[in-house]
C-alpha cells in the first residue's frame, strides 16, 4: 500500500468510527452525560484513569464513580469533607481502589483550587512539538500534596518510558473538535497538532500491520515513532487516526 493509499484507507475508517454510534460502547459516554466544562473534564479524567480491561466493566465502574459524587463531580471535588470520602469504601476497578479514588478527589480539589483547573496545568507546560513533557509535569503537580505511594502508579509518566495511553486518550477527548459529536473540543489552549494517538495493544498491533510502527513494545519510544508516522498523514490532527486503528483492531479484528 502506498502512502496515499494508506491515508485514503485510514481516512475512510476515521469517518466510519468517528461518529456518535461509537459512544454507545465506549467509556467516553460517561463525560457525555454532563454539560458543564468542569464536570466534563473531571468525569473524563476519572474515566480515562480506569480505562483498562473490559470496556463494560470500565463503563460500569466509571458510572459508579459519578454516582458516588452525586453526579456533580466538580461540586463534590470542591466542597467534599473527609467524611464524604467514606462513601468510596469498597470501590475497586482492578488495581484502582478506594484509597486511590479518595486521593484523586483531594488532588483534583488542589488543582481546581490552586492551579485554575486541569486545562490550565496542561496548557502551562505544553511544548511546541508534543504533550509528553506536559503529561510528566502534570503528574508532578498531581502528586505535590501528601499522597499514598501506591497511587502514583495510576498516573503515567512518558519521560520515564510510558506510552501514557490513558492520559493521551483523555487529552484527545478534551482537545479534538466536537463537530462529529464524539470528542469534546472544550480545551482551546492546546492545538490538536500536538496530540498523540493513545497507544495500546489494539492500536499498536494494527499500526504494526500497516507499517506505521516497527518497535515491538508499546512504550514512549513506540509512541514517538507512531506520532511521526501519523503526523505525515495529517499534521494538524494526527490523533484522529485513533478511531481508525482502534476500530480496525477491536471491531474488525484486523
Amino acid at each position: 500500500m502506498t502512502k496515499t493509499e494508506l491515508k485514503e484507507f485510514l481516512d475512510i475508517k476515521v469517518i466510519q468510527y468517528n461518529n456518535p454510534e461509537f459512544i454507545t460502547t465506549d467509556p467516553i459516554q460517561i463525560p457525555h452525560a454532563f454539560t458543564k466544562k468542569e464536570d466534563i473534564e473531571i468525569a473524563a479524567f476519572l474515566t480515562a484513569t480506569i480505562a483498562w480491561g473490559n470496556r463494560k466493566s470500565i463503563i460500569t465502574n466509571a458510572s459508579r464513580m459519578m454516582e458516588l459524587m452525586d453526579h456533580a463531580p466538580h461540586d463534590f471535588i470542591l466542597h467534599h469533607s473527609d467524611d464524604d470520602l467514606d462513601r468510596f469504601q469498597g470501590f475497586v476497578h482492578r488495581t484502582f481502589n478506594e484509597t486511590d479514588l479518595s486521593f484523586f478527589v483531594k488532588s483534583l480539589q488542589n488543582i481546581y483550587t490552586h492551579h485554575n483547573g486541569l486545562e490550565a496545568v496542561f496548557a502551562k507546560y505544553t511544548a511546541t512539538d508534543n504533550l509528553q513533557t506536559a503529561i510528566s509535569k502534570f503528574k508532578a503537580v498531581f502528586f505535590e500534596i501528601p499522597h499514598p505511594k501506591r497511587t502514583t502508579k495510576h498516573v503515567s509518566d512518558p519521560l520515564k518510558g510510558s506510552a501514557a495511553k490513558r492520559i493521551n486518550m483523555f487529552l484527545r477527548w478534551m482537545v479534538r473538535d466536537a463537530a462529529t459529536g464524539v470528542d469534546f473540543g472544550i480545551w482551546k489552549t492546546i492545538p490538536t497538532a500536538l496530540l498523540s494517538c493513545p497507544l495500546d495493544v489494539h492500536s499498536g498491533n494494527v499500526a504494526r500491520k500497516l507499517g506505521l510502527l516497527k518497535r515491538k513494545q508499546n512504550d514512549a519510544k513506540a509512541l514517538a515513532e507512531l506520532d511521526k508516522s501519523l503526523r505525515k498523514l495529517d499534521a494538524n490532527d494526527p490523533a484522529k487516526y485513533d478511531f481508525a486503528l482502534f476500530g480496525l483492531g477491536v471491531f474488525e479484528g484486523f
